[in-house]
């Protein structure tokens, strides 16, 4: 296929991405179901044009920035707190699972090696964080479980990969240090923070010294893909550098950035992460005609494989309950200090957590990078594959569902106690208005801005009642600000004749209707209720 097929190819499945997407919304599907049932179809269709995935392309054109993104809005507080239990979950859990898919693939294919067993079992150990968060985003999960997942799926990948690699070479030579797998894995990991650390302070020492908000916005694309591939090249961790690069980023983005080039990132930032999601779960939708072919097409072949597929995909599924039960409970049973800072959670946390654990793209190139001739490469990709198949369509499309059900039912986790957005509001206006006051106070006591300290106190008193008072106010808050719509509406219009009588030229037309839209954009968030 030509690099022009390749693009024409490439401008389709963006264009399904948007079918997919209005679908997914028209019969509320959670997105990433509706795009690899997608791919699925579209990899079905005969003459389809064949799209080879390139593992190694796959890793490094898609995680970084997907990582990035996520880590970057991770609150570092809130991750650092809870770093117990996203490493139980994030290593903790991978090495469980690994095991417990290795032990159950060798009984169900008693003629697969034990280290290619272990090798299934740390490919589908992991995960996915582009997954976690395309489901998790839109459910009404307590904020702190958000984190505890998105946490775990930021930094699991590493754990898995690094397991893999282990496995592999011990499929491959057949020996294995237990002392100097340990060994490996904590240079890996250290090592890669480290890495990130570096790149994360580096990069708001440039970013300080930057004016151009788009020069700052490519610099940060590239300090994701940098951060990552050079920790692969020194030989440690590119998953864990990107990670700690972008909570470094993340942390400090509120002193080095703009209030412009912060908008303007968002919004960039946005829609290439939403692209390339979308991508990814189309492309997963899309192998599976590479998965059939190393079968031979054979459909026969594949039903064979069923019984053993089924159980290794329980295994994974079981798995996550018997690690994720136990160490929610048994370290608060033994430690009343835990307990104390941490009581018990009701029984939905750990079983949305355990029912949360999605598969995706980061497992299907590990299966696809075995080298050729690995023992049981087919049967690993095709379980694999499986394996997505059922933790996204099944688990991913349920969990909507039980979150709500559960909801119901208690669905409490301790976490700090944080200010509302309304009484946060109060506060800031606070500031504000002493702000003014001190600029603007003359020594006999008048004002140099009256209308200002008068605008700032209205503000407060505002704000305050509110805080106070939100149900109640709700109504004549909203009333308000489609008052300030409807006033938005008439400016534009204005403002567009002007345009189109010759009155007005174009960069006087983009400077106000810039500022219109964000007052639109306030105003319709406030006036939603």
């Amino acid at each position: 296929m030509s690099i022009v097929s390749r693009f024409e190819v490439l401008l389709l499945l963006m264009a399904a991405v948007v079918v997919l997407e209005l679908a997914a919304r028209k019969l509320r599907l959670p997105r990433a179901a509706a795009l690899i049932l997608g791919g699925i179809a579209i990899a079905l269709i005969p003459g389809a044009p064949d799209l080879e995935l390139d593992p190694d392309l796959v890793l490094v054109l898609f995680l970084p920035p997907l990582l990035m993104a996520s880590a970057y809005f991770t609150a570092w507080r809130d991750f650092r707190a809870d770093l117990r239990i996203i490493l139980q979950l994030a290593v903790g859990a991978v090495v469980f699972t690994t095991a417990v898919v290795g032990v159950v693939a060798h009984w169900v294919q008693p003629g697969l090696p034990w280290a290619a067993c272990f090798a299934l079992g740390a490919i589908v150990s992991p995960p996915d964080s582009v997954a976690a968060k395309a489901v998790l985003k839109s459910l009404p999960l307590p904020p702190r479980v958000i984190l505890l997942l998105e946490g775990e799926s930021l930094v699991n990948d590493a754990s898995g990969l690094v397991l893999l690699r282990f496995a592999i070479a011990a499929a491959l030579t057949g020996m294995f240090s237990a002392g100097e797998a340990t060994l490996q894995f904590g240079w890996l990991a250290i090592g890669g923070i480290a890495v990130g650390i570096a790149f994360g302070a580096a990069s708001i020492f440039i970013l300080r010294r930057m004016r151009d908000s788009d020069l700052m916005i490519i610099s940060s694309f590239l300090t994701a893909w940098i951060s990552y591939i050079a920790a692969d090249k020194l030989g440690v961790s590119g998953v864990l550098s990107t990670v700690a690069c972008g909570l470094i980023l993340g942390w400090k983005q509120h002193d080095v950035l703009t209030a412009d080039s912060r908008t303007r990132s968002a919004a960039v930032w946005g829609v290439i992460v939403f692209i390339m999601e979308s991508l990814v779960f189309m492309l997963i939708g899309l192998s599976l005609r590479g998965v059939l072919a190393r079968l031979g097409g054979n459909w026969a072949a594949v039903a064979t494989l069923l019984p053993a597929t089924a159980a290794i995909v329980g295994a994974v599924i079981a798995a996550r309950f018997a690690w994720i039960f136990p160490t929610t409970y048994l370290p608060r049973l033994m430690s009343s200090s835990l307990r104390g800072r941490d009581p018990y959670p009701s029984l939905a946390v750990p079983f949305i957590m355990s029912w949360a654990g999605l598969r995706g793209v980061v497992s299907l190139a590990a299966a696809l990078s075995l080298p050729e001739g690995f023992p049981g490469r087919d049967f690993i990709l095709a379980v694999t594959f499986a394996v997505i198949l059922v933790t996204v369509l099944i688990q991913g499309t349920t969990l909507a569902p039980l979150a709500k059900l559960m909801a119901n039912a208690s669905f409490d986790m301790a976490s700090t106690a944080k200010l509302t957005e309304h009484q946060a509001r109060a506060k800031v206006a606070e500031a504000q208005l002493r702000a003014v006051e001190k600029a603007s106070l003359l020594e006999d006591g008048t004002h140099r801005h009256p209308r200002l300290v008068e605008q700032y106190t209205y503000r407060v008193r505002a704000t305050t009642r509110f805080s106070e008072e939100s149900d109640t106010l709700r109504p004549h808050r909203v009333e308000h600000f489609s008052t300030i719509l409807a006033a938005n509406s008439a400016g534009r219009a204005e403002l567009l004749r002007l345009h189109r009588s010759g009155e007005l030229d174009d960069t006087v037309l983009h400077q106000i209707e810039a500022e219109l839209d964000l007052e639109e954009m306030n105003a319709g968030r406030f006036a939603a209720g």
